[in-house]
């Protein structure tokens, strides 16, 4: 048994079998919760809404080669999450498989150091988003045709072919022509071809002609680029920012490119892999999300470590050759984040700017495999590499559940609002606030979350869209969705009515008016809710800087219909059980109707639930509901409810609650004494 085990860890598809299963452990076990983020959803929405068409159109003055690309990929594929998760997982494992590759090449003696570069870049920490992967899919299948055109370059060296080099040139034609993440990185190819080299070639001058003549044709390629990047397909979104600063204060910017190239580069190397020590945190994660995780180490640690202790066929080589590869990851590195500087846009881990990692991914591996190759004993050697590996395969793990709990709150926040507002009327603005405020169990102190963090408002207009307009597949857009925060002072000049708002998505144009806006509140666990223009603007729950408060002002629920012409897409899917936001929702339907008897007939049925408000002013529409059927002794029961959760921040809305009450109801004794206990209670002003 022993001996057959031995003989199987050995065989040659052994390394990207680890490979495999290391990435399922990593990414695969949460692949069926996981959606649309980020551009995934005006991605998607323009390319299977609006067509073909408006994809190309999209793609037109930016990267016109990459729209290509999606061209093809979305005939193949539907607009199912799922799928694209398969994709991306695919093109995730093949790009460490083609890193295991080139290492192999490179070094063909050192197999266990091969295989740790393929490791190390598979579950590089620096980038966690993984599961945006209807648009990383393509970012990845850019980075395996380079992975691939190098491969094929050191292949030729061993086994010079025209075919070799034929598919090494396509390849690396389509990296440069598709998208700049990994242009320069073409420029350490002829580093890798000398490298390759020093075994057939010892002397250094044949070994630099050889090398220059192996790289000539890829370096005519890069010229080709070059030239219509400048001239034909000019990138009108990213602009190099550096040369206007460089003009206007050389030393200065110097100075300050040299401090930013520092950072980044500390960012994507020792910074990234510091994220894999970041372990759970018992009070945020629950019991099974430990127990998940805490599987995967074992798995993964055990895995790693069974292979490399089993691996026979191993060359002890040289330990000092560990900092050649330390060199190279170094040299690469620069060629990798420059793009980045050039244009002005941050290397950093934070989401969404962490995708700038994306091209360090390699050079970072060839770093760390080095170093842990100049460990003298094999055994140490081994057990740090499975447990560095184990780590940042655990902190994938964690930020796959992020993004699947994200998902089901983009879910919810398009269930509840169809709930809600079965229709809009085209033209409609919605403004959400862009976090929540929430108290942690047994504090009084509120915090700050993003509930949606992982989506940028162009992302949920896109989502928007798709919902209420599924039958749009013209250029002129029916609605937008706004952060205020994100938008006051550009698309959205201000939060007065009578403003114009024109928003390009490239593919479409939505043209609206600040007069014309339905504004919603969500903050999970509370429900969904329609901002009150007389209500919220004195809603302290609602945090000041979101800009909410002001945007209450413009809300109308009369750009709501009740007729059901949304169409919740199957993705998200299947409609959550009926518990207490789905009472909110439709008695608050009710309440803007004036459908007083139905609230009150909701109000039974939820109140009969076992589940209760998130939010105090989730009792407002059953108070309103109550006081309206004369039933005032339930308008102050549930007043006083309210009240008790926080009089400082609820009294002063039950206040002017009740002179919405007392102005739209007739009079009676009943509600004179219902009045006059309210208003004493809770202080409101006469």
């Amino acid at each position: 048994m022993q001996k057959r085990l031995g003989i199987l860890l050995n065989h040659r598809y052994a390394p990207p079998l680890l490979l495999a299963a290391v990435m399922v452990f990593a990414y695969g076990l949460v692949m069926t919760q996981t959606g649309f983020y980020w551009d995934d959803l005006p991605m998607s929405w323009i390319r299977y809404q609006l067509g073909p068409q408006a994809m190309a159109q999209y793609f037109s003055t930016n990267r016109p080669v990459w729209g290509l690309l999606y061209q093809v990929t979305t005939r193949i594929f539907p607009q199912d999450p799922l799928y694209w998760q398969a994709f991306a997982l695919f093109w995730r494992w093949m790009g460490a498989v083609l890193a295991w590759l080139v290492a192999r090449e490179l070094w063909p003696r050192r197999k266990s150091f091969s295989l740790a570069v393929g490791l190390l870049f598979l579950v590089y920490p620096g980038f966690s988003a993984q599961w945006a992967a209807y648009l990383y899919s393509h970012f990845f299948i850019v980075l395996c045709l380079f992975l691939f055109s190098l491969y094929c370059s050191l292949k030729t060296i061993a086994r010079p072919s025209r075919a070799w080099m034929a598919a090494g040139l396509i390849a690396s034609a389509l990296n440069l022509w598709m998208m700049e993440y990994f242009f320069l990185l073409e420029l350490t190819r002829v580093l890798l071809l000398w490298i390759a080299l020093r075994d057939e070639v010892p002397a250094a001058s044949q070994r630099t002609r050889r090398t220059l003549g192996l790289w000539a044709p890829y370096l005519a390629v890069f010229a080709a680029a070059v030239l219509s990047r400048f001239f034909i397909f000019n990138n009108q979104v990213y602009g190099i920012g550096l040369l206007p600063r460089l003009q206007a204060d050389p030393l200065g910017t110097l100075t300050s490119l040299a401090q930013t190239a520092l950072t980044s580069l500390w960012t994507v190397s020792f910074a990234a892999w510091g994220q894999a020590f970041q372990l759970p945190n018992p009070v945020v994660h629950g019991p099974r999300t430990l127990a998940l995780y805490a599987g995967v180490l074992a798995l993964v640690l055990g895995a790693v470590a069974a292979l490399f202790w089993w691996r026979q066929d191993e060359d002890p080589g040289k330990r000092w050759e560990g900092g050649w590869f330390v060199a190279l990851g170094l040299v690469m590195l620069p060629f990798a984040s420059a793009p980045f500087w050039l244009t002005d846009l941050p290397v950093a881990l934070a989401f969404p700017a962490n995708r700038a990692t994306l091209p360090s991914m390699l050079g970072v591996a060839f770093i760390l495999a080095g170093l842990i190759e100049l460990l003298r004993w094999p055994i140490a050697r081994h057990t740090l590499l499975a447990v560095l590996v184990a780590l940042a395969a655990g902190r994938q793990l964690l930020w796959g559940l992020d993004f699947s709990r994200d998902w089901q709150a983009q879910k919810n926040l398009f269930w509840q609002m169809t709930w809600r507002a079965p229709g809009l009327e085209p033209g409609t603005t919605v403004l959400l606030n862009d976090r929540a405020l929430t108290f942690p169990d047994n504090s009084a102190v509120p915090i700050i979350e993003k509930p949606l963090a992982f989506e940028a408002d162009n992302s949920l207009s896109a989502a928007l869209n798709w919902v209420y307009a599924p039958n749009n597949h013209s250029a002129q857009v029916d609605y937008v969705l706004f952060y205020p925060k994100t938008r006051l002072g550009g698309s959205l000049a201000g939060l007065e009515p009578g403003l114009p708002i024109r928003y390009d998505y490239l593919a479409g144009i939505f043209n609206g008016n600040t007069s014309q806006v339905v504004a919603f509140y969500y903050a999970p666990p509370a429900c969904l809710r329609v901002l009150d223009p007389i209500l919220d603007g004195y809603n302290r729950w609602i945090p000041e800087d979101t800009l909410m408060r002001e945007a209450a002002a413009l809300s109308s629920a009369g750009w709501i219909r009740p007729e059901e012409t949304a169409v919740v897409p199957s993705v998200y899917g299947p409609e959550p059980t009926h518990g207490w936001c789905y009472y909110f929702e439709r008695a608050d339907l009710a309440r803007q109707m004036g459908a007083w008897e139905q609230v009150v007939e909701i109000a039974q049925t939820a109140f009969a639930l076992d589940d209760y408000p998130n939010d105090p002013t989730e009792r407002f529409v059953y108070i309103e509901g109550y006081a309206h059927i004369d039933d005032w002794a339930n308008a102050v029961n549930y007043s006083i409810q309210s009240h008790r959760v926080s009089p400082g921040y609820v009294d002063p809305m039950l206040c002017r609650l009740w002179d919405r009450i007392e102005a739209e109801t007739p009079d009676s004794a009943e509600k004179a004494a219902a009045l006059e206990e309210v208003k004493t209670k809770f202080s409101c002003l006469p």
